[in-house]
């Protein structure tokens, strides 16, 4: 029940929300917003393994293999960082519902220009308005993912969702294979990109079925709204499952505003929760600086010391692939059951003493292309999610009214930090084609995940099974206290 006074509402719709049984509406939440990230990983993976076919004569552009995984990696990533800051504030003022449509329709136009590149600046522009396209997609997905999803799955739906990028990942693989083997150099590629074109559109149908969030819908004005929104999901439930829902006494009292500024967003960031934010800007560092490089550089790695053709690049990639998809898969539950922190931690550092370890292992030249590409799997098989469990924690710990902005705040500083300098500087260093070069670019980013992790040790929150608004009280709540930390 929603209640209206005076500019306030009283309002159980949080608690109904996640009281509600897992059923086939939350699957039209998953399928509809959950794909986004099988596009983003099919994007960067198709540009990576395609980096030297787009360097070889006849392509139709003048480009190198290290300006497309170093620059043009970098300027898809910058692209992320600025469509994060810019529509997850819009995200935060006029809802999630418009912005996950809008953001799907940058990146259909971003990836559809790219498939056309007749010059490398063209390409390197349309990388990054396709990165703005995807980085706008992050912020707007979680937010209302996580604000739809009951408590008691929000962890591993969240893990899994984010792990899905490698499903993606896996498809660009294998797809690059015929490309490179069958079609010819001029417009092979520029299939490759159709299709992410393609997936992109019926995702977009799909989404057309995907409801406003309620929770931003009675904290922006619109409590009606919610409340039947909210009454007519129950009634589908309870239709569909033959299950009689119980009444959720747990209200929250909130003033209602119809905007709020970024200027109150970034002081609740910054003052309200400073070791938050310390913590969530060490998670996407960490794993922002591995995964770029690695997505992006990999099959430059094995072009450069283990001389694999560039049409079976995508075999290896495809298996990379799978380790990651199965990582979140099979971890996730974990994270709802074991708990935020030890889960968390421990997949940052075992993967970063696992890179370790690969790192000797390929200083000692002790790997052959097939070895190297099984330590990478298990490495990722814990990194994915970890790295997964960053973008869960920045859109699980702050004020719903700063949600979207906050993952689009961690998101671009982290991915700005690591997520550009990784493939530059995985790029230069493979580039030299000297081991000790590389095996220091393994290092770096073991280090970081490491320091990630033990910072997850020492901030860590304890947020499986609590409602969002139990973590971070609202700005708008009548009673507003909120924990500081």
């Amino acid at each position: 029940m929603t209640t209206n006074d005076a500019g306030t509402v009283r309002t159980n719709v949080p608690a109904r929300l996640d009281g509600l049984p897992w059923a086939r509406w939350h699957w039209m939440i998953v399928i509809g917003l959950g794909t986004v990230w099988i596009l983003d990983g099919l994007e960067v993976t198709i540009v990576g393994n395609l980096s030297g076919r787009l360097a070889e004569p006849g392509s139709g552009l003048d480009i190198t293999q290290s300006q497309v995984t170093g620059f043009g990696a970098a300027t898809y990533v910058l692209g992320a960082c600025f469509g994060a800051l810019f529509f997850g504030w819009v995200t935060d003022r006029f809802g999630r519902r418009k912005l996950f449509m809008l953001t799907l329709g940058v990146y259909l136009f971003g990836t559809a220009m790219t498939a056309l590149s007749f010059d490398p600046w063209w390409f390197f522009v349309f990388r990054f308005i396709t990165g703005a396209g995807i980085g706008g997609e992050y912020a707007a997905i979680n937010s209302a993912i996580d604000e739809l999803i009951p408590a008691r799955h929000r962890g591993r739906i969240d893990i899994v969702i984010n792990g899905t990028f490698w499903a993606g990942a896996a498809v660009g693989a294998l797809v690059t294979v015929p490309i490179l083997t069958q079609l010819p150099v001029s417009w092979g590629w520029r299939a490759a990109f159709g299709l992410g074109v393609v997936l992109g559109l019926v995702i977009l149908l799909v989404r057309r079925h995907v409801p406003e969030s309620p929770r931003w819908l009675f904290i922006h004005g619109r409590g009606d709204e919610a409340e039947t929104l909210v009454r007519e999901v129950e009634r589908t439930v309870e239709r569909e499952d033959d299950v009689t829902l119980e009444p959720a006494e747990q209200y929250i009292t909130i003033k209602q505003r119809r905007s709020i500024g970024f200027a109150e967003i970034a002081r609740t960031l910054v003052r309200r929760y400073p070791k938050r934010a310390a913590l969530g800007l060490a998670l996407f560092v960490g794993q922002a600086f591995l995964y770029n490089a690695v997505t992006f550089g990999y099959a430059q790695i094995l072009q450069t010391f283990f001389d694999v053709p560039s049409g079976s690049t995508g075999y290896y990639f495809a298996v990379i692939a799978v380790g990651n998809l199965i990582g979140p898969l099979v971890l996730a539950p974990l994270f709802d059951s074991v708990g935020r922190k030890i889960m968390i931690t421990g997949t940052y550092v075992v993967s970063g003493v696992l890179l370790l370890v690969t790192a000797w292992l390929f200083a000692t030249g002790a790997l052959t292309a097939v070895t190297m590409t099984v330590c990478w799997c298990v490495v990722l098989f814990f990194a994915s999610a970890g790295a997964s469990s960053a973008y869960l924690t920045v859109s699980e710990i702050f004020p719903m009214e700063t949600r979207a902005l906050a993952i689009a705040f961690f998101y671009a500083v982290g991915t700005a930090v690591g997520g550009v300098s990784g493939p530059l500087l995985f790029a230069e260093l493979v580039g030299t084609g000297k081991v000790g070069d590389t095996v220091l670019a393994f290092a770096i980013g073991a280090v970081l995940m490491i320091a990630a992790g033990l910072v997850e040790a020492v901030l860590g929150v304890k947020a499986e099974r609590q409602s969002l608004e139990q973590l971070a009280t609202p700005l708008t709540a009548a009673d507003a206290a909120g924990a500081r930390s």
